[in-house]
């Protein structure tokens, strides 16, 4: 498996000794997903060291800053764009003329809740969010009689390192609307992403999956 990273070197090799730790195989590439220039020469660095690429997980991200309607900017956009469909779509057609040859391929993109619910003040984030999941769909129709399947997985929020310090009345509104009551952990959204890679999924395409306690029921 190959962890992809901008800049945060330790944590990228913290989770690489962690799947070295369980038997798995593991390197490090450090590369920009939303620079173009960048996408191949890591590619083909990731094939030297582990062999083909056969499954792409879109999980990168930027800052995701949350303003009034009134504040956000064209700009402001087009930075989540370039997250959420730009990289996705560039890393794609850079393996996608292999994975036509042989028959096979697995996108899983990480889109969010947020683009059904709607967040106010979110309108850049919720938009590109929404616009990776119509773009996942629609690659998943053309794709699936080439034998490649595209899904979506759809978290709610899932508290990190960066949530630290939130207020608690974020919190409490957070969880008054979400029927299961808890908040999920990473782990829930990791085993979604290994069910939507594994053979279990072949015959899965074009889905959204939500892993969110409910909240998109309401």
């Amino acid at each position: 498996m190959q962890v992809n990273y901008a800049n945060d070197t330790r944590g990228a090799e913290a989770t690489v000794d962690t799947i070295r730790s369980k038997g798995g195989t593991s390197v490090a590439a450090k590369f920009s997903v939303i620079d173009q220039e960048q996408i191949q020469p890591g590619l083909d660095a990731i094939r030297d060291a582990v062999g083909s690429v056969d499954l792409i997980v879109n999980n990168a991200t930027g800052p995701q800053p949350e303003m009034p309607l009134m504040e956000q900017s064209w700009r402001t956009y087009l930075d989540q764009l370039e997250f959420f469909v730009k990289a996705p779509l560039e890393l794609l057609q850079a393996v996608l003329p292999d994975w036509r040859a042989r028959k096979t391929g697995r996108v899983i993109n990480i889109g969010s809740e947020i683009a059904e619910l709607g967040n106010p003040n979110f309108g850049n984030y919720a938009s590109a969010k929404g616009a990776m999941l119509s773009m996942t769909r629609s690659w998943a129709k053309e794709l699936a009689p080439e034998g490649i399947t595209v899904n979506l997985v759809a978290p709610g929020w899932i508290p990190v390192e960066r949530h630290a310090g939130s207020p608690q009345e974020r919190i409490d509104w957070y969880l008054d609307r979400t029927p299961a009551g808890h908040f999920g952990v990473p782990e829930d959204i990791a085993h979604a992403v290994v069910y939507l890679a594994s053979e279990k999924a072949k015959f899965i395409t074009g889905q959204k999956l939500a892993v969110n306690g409910g909240r998109t029921l309401l």
